[in-house]
């Protein structure tokens, strides 16, 4: 299929210029650029519809999604940021080094004492933090076999939607009425950032190369099996190290030790 024009080197260095505008907040030479994009991505459109009236599955995927590219606005939900992965979702941090990321939701369960992995979910479409807790506490049971009794969470999980026997305490809520167990167990609570941090940066949950979102949660299980693998390894090579230690200090105390004498009369 030959098209009138294909834009490819004109529209590459539009791109080039949105960035750079965008950096030197230039946003009105920014935003001219981005115009310019959208009327030749137009044009393609048009002119593909015109020389193909029945396209292919592949290639008829590919123009709904151009033309859900084309026809977004600024102030639209569900928007669409990436043409190979469709359901990526921007997810705001609230961080001054970094305000957004581009992917999907995760619900991490840890236990409170080891800081074991003991539960993940994918959350799709990027729901409030309080409407994941009851999806979590089902899974989490669900994978140990164990009914959780008390769960700790931080104060983004107000208004959440469990129902179940189990204690909910709220990070930064009063100490009233808590024993002491609850007290120190509840601030073991920030215990789990570095952990998702670890899983972003050891286990390589930062990136997902797998496709669409079975892939996600693909690499979700298998980057906390990791982090579990990786703790239950660390635990064995210090068992290791310790009885060795005890066997040299045992067989140098042996070693050391003066003979015996036998006196006979």
């Amino acid at each position: 299929m030959k098209l009138r024009q294909t834009f490819v080197r004109v529209s590459k260095h539009a791109a080039i210029k949105v960035g750079r505008y965008a950096h030197a907040k230039q946003f009105q030479r920014m935003r001219r650029e981005l115009k310019k994009l959208r009327t030749w991505l137009g044009r393609v459109i048009r002119d593909v519809r015109r020389k193909v009236p029945q396209p292919e599955t592949a290639l008829q995927e590919l123009l709904l999604l151009c033309e859900r590219l084309h026809a977004q606005k600024p102030t639209d939900k569900q928007k669409l940021y990436s043409l190979h992965e469709p359901d990526v979702m921007c997810i705001s941090k609230g961080k001054a080094h970094r305000r957004y990321e581009f992917g999907q939701k995760v619900s991490v369960t840890t236990s409170n004492r080891g800081n074991w992995i003991v539960g993940v979910n994918l959350c799709l479409t990027s729901p409030y933090d309080g409407h994941t807790l009851a999806q979590a506490m089902t899974t989490t049971e669900s994978t140990t076999g164990v009914t959780v009794t008390s769960a700790y969470v931080d104060k983004g999980y107000r208004g959440h939607d469990y129902q179940g026997d189990a204690t909910i305490l709220i990070s930064g809520t009063s100490h009233r009425g808590l024993t002491r167990t609850q007290k120190q167990r509840r601030k073991r609570r920030s215990a789990i950032e570095p952990k998702i941090g670890h899983l972003k940066s050891d286990c390589r949950m930062n990136r997902c190369f797998l496709k669409g979102l079975a892939g996600d949660a693909i690499n979700l299980v298998l980057a906390a099996a990791g982090s579990n693998l990786r703790k239950l390894l660390g635990a064995i090579a210090s068992a290791l190290i310790w009885s060795t230690w005890c066997c040299l200090a045992l067989c140098r105390s042996h070693h050391n030790r003066p003979p015996l004498l036998l006196l006979t009369p």
